[in-house]
């Protein structure tokens, strides 16, 4: 029986100070905080939406201001001098107004606000010359400056695939006010930005050559998000009322270093908040609409094992967008591989929670359905394949296919088809694979259930006899001989003129 919640979580609080004035549960980070500000410097880092990274800012800006009693019995507490404080330059640009007022415009009024704050007058006029003599002011009359900027891309990233022409028009104007930053070095202590996404660093930050991007250094690979070791630490009474391998499928698998693994912080908490309900909290805050109109567009559908350079991997620029980069940037691919000699990473979704909830978003997107339209119906293949029920398959099959609008099959190729026959098995839950390279070949769709293996093969406009053909010269389902588990395969011919299954027909190996 689940308890009654008694500890206080901050789901979605990115305010230091009220979460530990208020006694909500803080996961202690400031060993990474101390890292940066005890060496100070330039620092990027990205991370995808509510991963921790404006509580992060949050921490650095309590810590600065010497809030002492914020610190105690953190790791911090009797390793920071207490005595000094800095002035601040904190902007956060998720609230700064730049949609009603412009984005120019919205950087000169929170730049005056600080100067007032400080009571500092500025006189000059252009948004680079005033961020300089604010800086150059603190400097004078209180000392080095810290400079906090909280998601620097959203002035870019809410207008991509909309308005090209404004996102390019936002990052000119970051790419000027940030141009003063490196002459500004004597009069800084630290300068921290972060964002979800990072641009290629001549198109913003070409004049700022000495910022260390920390995005994939393994020494801040935990900075945002929660360890298996902090799990086991701050949630043991949680853990044992429930499941522990099951939240680990569900919501851990983040990685930007590859050998230290996060949970998603967002969906933790509110899997305890809402009484130990496996959910989509995080990705139902924001689907990805662009995302998947890029992946449709590129006629993408299987995201595992995904082979990508180094390089490819680490920026992208708004008019030559990247979808493999992106989703990796935005949380919906991580890391799973690296390869030191080649430099070439190996991506796939990082959970369960995304996996599912991205394949059932694009199976609707490609189907031109309603989400959740494909849920009912690959449930009913599940049970029907579980109990070895295959020519029943067909008609679940098929009731999808009638569906579709009448200009999709006009235009559509085989390509198609086996994208949406591969989400609706990926959403099965089962163990599948698509396009499975062998030595002597690529198969289809091989899937893995309890009392059977299948290996289908699809074909369009021929026969199924040929596809099952197929299966058995190129011996896909040779190497599951000894699995105790019966072998079928099983092949599928779409038909082009009468827009259907045309013949589903299937052989149970003996050999």
């Amino acid at each position: 029986m689940i308890q009654t919640m008694i500890q206080k979580y901050p789901v979605g609080i990115q305010d230091f100070e009220k979460i530990r004035t208020e006694n909500f549960l803080y996961v202690d980070k400031t060993s990474f905080v101390y890292q940066m500000a005890d060496i100070g410097g330039y620092y990027f880092l990205s991370r995808p939406r509510r991963f921790g990274k404006s509580l992060f800012i949050s921490t650095l800006d309590c810590l600065f201001l010497a809030k002492k009693q914020l610190f105690k019995g953190l790791f911090i507490e009797d390793k920071w001098d207490w005595t000094q404080t800095y002035p601040i330059i904190r902007i956060s640009f998720s609230n700064i107004g730049y949609k009603y007022l412009g984005l120019e415009m919205a950087i000169d009024k929170r730049l005056e606000e600080i100067a007032r704050a400080y009571e500092i007058t500025l006189t000059t006029r252009t948004i680079d010359q005033k961020f300089k003599e604010l800086i150059e002011t603190l400097s004078v009359t209180r000392g080095k400056v810290v400079v906090l900027i909280d998601e620097y891309d959203k002035p870019i990233i809410d207008y991509l695939g909309k308005e090209t022409e404004k996102a390019l028009e936002n990052r000119d104007v970051m790419k000027v006010f940030y141009s003063i930053l490196k002459d500004a070095d004597p009069h800084l202590k630290l300068v921290f930005i972060t964002g979800v996404s990072k641009f290629s660093r001549v198109s913003i930050f070409s004049d700022l050559n000495n910022l260390q991007d920390l995005t994939t250094n393994q020494f801040y690979a935990g900075c945002c998000g929660i360890t298996q070791e902090e799990l086991e630490t701050y949630f043991g009474r949680e853990l044992q009322q429930t499941d522990k391998q099951r939240i680990r499928e569900w919501y851990n698998g983040y990685s930007w270093d590859v050998k230290t693994s996060v949970y998603n912080p967002f969906s933790l908490l509110n899997f305890f908040v809402q009484g130990y309900a496996f959910k989509n909290f995080w990705f139902e805050t924001g689907t990805p609409t662009f995302l998947i109109n890029l992946t449709e567009k590129a006629q993408l559908y299987s995201f595992e094992e995904i082979e990508i350079g180094a390089n490819a991997l680490s920026s992208y620029d708004i008019q030559r967008l990247e979808l493999i980069p992106l989703m990796f940037q935005t949380g919906y691919l991580t890391m799973k591989a690296y390869n030191e000699m080649t430099r070439v990473y190996t991506l796939s979704y990082p959970n369960l929670e995304v996996r599912y909830s991205y394949v059932e978003v694009l199976m609707a997107a490609y189907t031109h359905a309603d989400l959740g339209f494909g849920v009912v119906y690959v449930d009913k293949i599940r049970q029907y394949l579980e109990r070895g029920e295959i020519e029943r398959v067909e008609s679940v099959l098929n009731t999808i296919f009638k569906s579709l609008p009448y200009e999709l099959w006009q235009r559509e190729n085989e390509h198609f088809y086996h994208a949406i026959i591969h989400l609706a098995f990926t959403l099965l839950g089962v163990y599948v694979q698509s396009e499975v390279q062998t030595s002597d070949g690529r198969l289809d769709v091989l899937i893995r259930l309890k009392d059977y293996v299948y290996c289908i093969e699809f074909k369009l406009d021929q026969s199924a006899d040929k596809a099952i053909q197929q299966i058995m010269d190129k011996g896909y389902l040779r190497p599951f001989a000894h699995d105790n588990k019966k072998r079928i395969a099983i092949g599928i011919n779409f038909s082009t003129e009468k827009k259907k299954v045309e013949e589903l027909k299937w052989v149970e190996l003996t050999d």
